[in-house]
């Protein structure tokens, strides 16, 4: 018995490292005869990658290390997790791949198996083909205009209790870890808009939404994190016969439960609420042969993301554009006047087309988008065969053959002085109303381009403004001792986020 466990373990070793020893080879050789500049092609390139598996280099910084490797080339060939990947660094390549051949490039690439992980695998981003298109068509119109609109009094709410927390307690507003409180914002935002269910986060500072919204949005960049998803990519029979989940089951448990017990209640209480769920329950109830029928995994997985999304990543935004108004006080300044001035016209309250006619707010949050984008870069999954042309001169026409993956560098292009001059300063006029159209198209992606952008940008935006507006409106931000500027990023985190946090002091104003 133990003679047969020991050769069953050799051979599982054995087997291991000969698809160790194939992927490096299909890395390192794979580009060499395509006739177009690749990475790794030298000693240092190999470090800096081993760096970020390692959790010694940021994402962000490996990234600007690989942009500018090839400086002159319109793409290049690399590696993400052993297999071969294109980046594109032309913006007008760009809008072939996002916009005019959408139908070459129409998914994203999706690594997770959905009946291993459902709610990873079945949400908007991961899906792709026809079901993506359902999935896209049943949520688009949770996020119009008129959504928005009907949704803002119940945002603007949460925004009013979340600053009014901090009125009454003036002592956790000399040193504020933003991130920490713009999460139970966010958290309260997102209960009530998708889920329906009331929560204030500030003074039920352990109420399960948090609790859970922080478990599943806690990733460290470390070799236990690379390991995961190398394992979950390469072999996802051997990821699931070990058990491991991206998402811990608890919290796969809670959503579903939510979820389940929010669809009940609606049901057996006729109660119609224009927000997620319900339309995720008419998607699920119309009778269409040609689509399939929606489960409660879908449903769940959908509202997940949502909240995923809005939890972590709008929180975020407001992290950073707190940061810098702290930093540049003309801007806070100047972005004070504009809020005023629609607190006197609307009698001391702030609409929905108030907060849209905020040109200045509107600049402070693109510049902040810009210096600070949601995602370091996204990616585009070829379904068709597709020939890009020469890379630079004296390179030839290369095919990308379906399942190729091609990556957008959306930090990267954010900070390409020929795109945006003197990119690390914080300069809200390059969205004015005259300069907005100097602004090359396809350089400027916070949100992506083309049908597959973020279908919850408009949301994001709005619950970011009013918060921000709300706390100009009783506040002064400014710097502490904490304040890490200029930001150098952490090496622990995929997300952009500051060595020890986002620290700032609110100070109470006058009113």
């Amino acid at each position: 018995m133990v003679a047969t466990f020991v050769l069953l373990l050799t051979a599982l070793g054995a087997i291991g490292v000969l698809k160790i020893v194939s992927m490096m080879h299909r890395t390192y050789f794979y580009w060499r005869n395509k006739g177009i500049p690749y990475l790794p092609k030298s000693l240092p390139s190999l470090i800096v990658s081993w760096k970020l598996l390692l959790g010694k280099i940021s994402f962000a910084d490996y990234n600007q290390y690989i942009y500018n490797y090839f400086p002159n080339a319109k793409y290049f060939g690399t590696y993400n997790f052993g297999v071969p990947t294109i980046l594109i660094r032309d913006p007008e390549l760009i809008k072939d791949v996002m916009v005019k051949d959408f139908e070459h490039f129409p998914d994203h690439l999706s690594f997770v198996d959905e009946n291993i992980n459902p709610l990873a695998g079945k949400n908007i981003f991961a899906l792709r083909g026809d079901r993506w298109r359902d999935m896209r068509n049943t949520l688009s119109p949770c996020f119009t205009a008129s959504k928005m609109k009907f949704m803002f009094e119940l945002i603007s709410k949460c925004s009013q209790d979340f600053v009014s927390y901090l009125v009454d307690h003036p002592e956790l507003c000399h040193a504020i870890e933003t991130k920490e409180a713009f999460r139970r914002y966010t958290n309260d935002v997102i209960a009530t808009a998708a889920f329906g269910i009331s929560v204030n986060s500030m003074k039920d500072r352990d109420n399960e939404f948090y609790t859970r919204g922080i478990e599943a949005t806690t990733f460290s960049n470390g070799p236990l994190t690379s390991v995961k998803v190398l394992i979950l990519s390469a072999t996802p029979w051997l990821f699931k016969l070990m058990g491991l989940s991206l998402f811990p089951l608890g919290l796969c448990k809670f959503f579903k439960k939510v979820v389940g017990e929010t669809i009940k209640a609606r049901e057996e209480q006729d109660i119609v609420r224009p927000d997620m769920i319900h339309l995720l329950m008419q998607a699920r109830d119309k009778d269409n042969a040609s689509v399939p029928k929606m489960t409660l995994d879908d449903i769940v997985s959908q509202a997940f993301t949502f909240f995923f999304a809005g939890f972590d990543t709008s929180s975020t935004l407001m992290c950073f554009l707190a940061h810098e108004l702290a930093v540049n006080r003309e801007v806070q300044d100047r972005l004070r006047e504009e809020v005023q001035q629609h607190l006197i016209e609307g009698n001391g309250e702030i609409s929905y087309e108030a907060l849209s006619k905020m040109s200045y707010m509107d600049m402070v949050v693109s510049e902040t988008l810009r210096k600070y984008p949601p995602a370091v870069a996204t990616d585009r999954l070829c379904s068709k065969r597709y020939e890009l042309p020469p890379s630079q001169p004296g390179c030839k026409n290369i095919i990308v053959e379906p399942d190729y993956t091609l990556i957008i560098p959306i930090y990267s292009l954010h900070r390409d002085p020929k795109y945006f001059p003197n990119p690390d300063k914080f300069d809200p006029e390059r969205f004015s109303e005259e300069n907005k159209d100097n602004i090359l198209p396809y350089t400027y992606l916070p949100f992506g381009h083309g049908p597959r952008k973020c279908i919850g940008n408009r949301f994001a935006l709005m619950e970011t403004k009013i918060l921000i507006a709300h706390l100009l409106q009783r506040f002064t931000l400014r710097t502490v001792e904490k304040t890490m500027e200029p930001v150098i990023y952490s090496k622990k985190e995929f997300t952009l986020k500051p060595v020890g946090g986002f620290w700032i002091g609110l100070e109470k104003t006058e009113t």
